[in-house]
């Protein structure tokens, strides 16, 4: 038995240098016992064998692939002490089977797979819950101090992150294995620190969380994906985190009051015409939308006509040219319509929002799905267009175009397909986003293609009905 210690338990470079040579050697796995200068110690193993002069030539060739190696930089961090063993079990099984890596199945590849995965989740997690607040240091100069407590020894392995995205601060990084220091010119590297070691709060915490308040948006909550997202174990660390259980326990009175807000602001006169609404979606400023820059895109189709198409808000190409639903996702609806035996040119078509909500990037501009908020403010104008129209059948493309036409937001999955009855006795036919399918391929795009031309033909039937 050979006895392997790593002075630092995620030092890959040494594991490698140590694991490269125990290969050479013809040490097979079994034959090793790795052990960390903090670990436990195997004390009937023998010291691994002094290095092969240089003018010696190893036993065997080593070979490890770049899809392993980087595994490998991960799955060293980890916690688990069998890490290492598993690591070099796998380079040794790599030097006569190549491809091992490739089969998903094997119960090495998937557990050096699985440590890969924590690593990256627990170093998106620093990244995301490192949560600073300001000191004064000795000098009269500023620091910011933070206190997180990874699962896994990822410190070091993100300290470049923290560095190039503030590298222009004083701040350290304290955690229960060691810390991290910025100056401003080089990073250094301190003992293990404890919780009480870091600020509890400071002056612009407030403000922080008066933010935090503002922009919890109670009708885009989904408390599940939230905790996946941000489980609870990080929340003693997260100044906002104490507002969240009263936040999540009130949001559905919110959401009410938010949606009862936007009605409020609707409570004039309907709009007389489809040219009043025109020319009052044009002028509209009141959600965010409205005021991002961008022309209003008015409905377009005739006046009588049974069946009125709503989307859920212009695209890059509809503000462009002012017309709704001429983009890619109105190409492929218009296909979708004729060969289900519906015409487009006898249909109003419009959308939920009336503004096009985008991001910029560089010189593109990309689609940035409206809020509930938003779209329950714009549904006034939807409304009156729905009043003037007095349409049989309404398609509504999408939840965000159902949301603006029901008052709530439906699975399309569930609902898709089936005629919803309205007081005014119109019936909403719901449907995919034409924009959906275009994001699919493969498979998926071939099945959601399937699905959408099954929606249109009911809709032609209940038309012809």
């Amino acid at each position: 038995m050979i006895a392997v210690d790593l002075a630092e338990p995620d030092d890959f470079e040494a594991w490698r240098a140590e694991a490269r040579r125990l290969v050479a050697l013809g040490v097979p796995p079994h034959e090793a016992r790795w052990a960390e200068a903090d670990g436990p110690r195997d004390l009937f193993a023998a010291p691994a064998p002094a290095p092969a002069p240089a003018s010696a030539a190893p036993e065997r060739q080593v070979r490890a692939s770049r899809a392993f190696m980087d595994l490998a930089r991960k799955a060293i961090l980890h916690s688990d002490p069998g890490r290492l063993a598993l690591l070099y079990r796998v380079l040794w099984r790599l030097q006569e089977q190549p491809r091992l890596l490739d089969d998903a199945a094997d119960g090495d590849v998937a557990a050096l797979e699985r440590l890969a995965k924590q690593v990256r989740r627990d170093i998106h997690k620093m990244r995301a819950f490192v949560r600073f607040r300001s000191v004064t240091d000795e000098d009269g100069t500023e620091r910011y101090v933070a206190w997180f407590e990874p699962d896994h020894r990822i410190e070091r392995a993100n300290a470049d992150f923290f560095v190039n995205r503030f590298a222009s601060q004083r701040w350290s990084i304290l955690t229960p294995r060691l810390s991290l220091h910025w100056d401003g010119a080089a990073l250094l590297e301190g003992p293990p620190a404890s919780r009480g070691d870091a600020p509890s709060q400071d002056a612009a915490e407030e403000l922080w969380l008066g933010y935090y308040r503002s922009i919890f948006n109670p009708a885009r909550l989904k408390v599940g994906m939230m905790l996946r997202e941000m489980p609870r174990r990080y929340w003693k660390n997260l100044p906002e985190a104490r507002q969240i259980p009263d936040l999540i326990a009130g949001a559905q009175q919110r959401e009410a009051a938010m949606i009862a807000t936007g009605a409020s602001l609707f409570e004039e006169a309907a709009p007389p015409s489809l040219a009043a609404i025109a020319g009052g979606i044009e002028a509209c400023r009141r959600c965010a939308i409205g005021c991002n820059g961008t022309r209003a895109v008015m409905g377009e189709g005739p006046a009588n006509a049974d069946l009125m198409i709503v989307g859920e808000q212009p695209g890059d190409t509809e503000e462009r040219e002012h017309r709704p639903f001429v983009g890619p996702a109105g190409q492929l609806l218009d296909r979708a319509l004729g060969e289900a035996g519906v015409d487009r040119q006898a249909a109003y078509v419009t959308n939920a929002v009336k503004h096009f909500k985008f991001t910029p990037r560089g010189k593109r501009r990309l689609h940035q799905t409206p809020t509930a908020g938003e779209i329950d403010i714009c549904r006034w104008w939807l409304d009156g267009e729905r009043a003037l129209l007095r349409p049989k059948v309404i398609l509504a493309l999408g939840a965000s175009g159902a949301r603006g036409l029901l008052g709530r937001t439906p699975s399309i999955g569930k609902e898709r397909g089936q005629a919803i009855a309205q007081p005014d006795g119109t019936k909403v036919w719901l449907t995919a986003h034409p924009s959906y399918l275009l994001r699919l391929d493969g498979e998926a795009r071939e099945r959601e293609h399937g699905r959408f031309a099954e929606d249109l033909a009911g809709l032609a039937r209940m038309l012809r009905g």
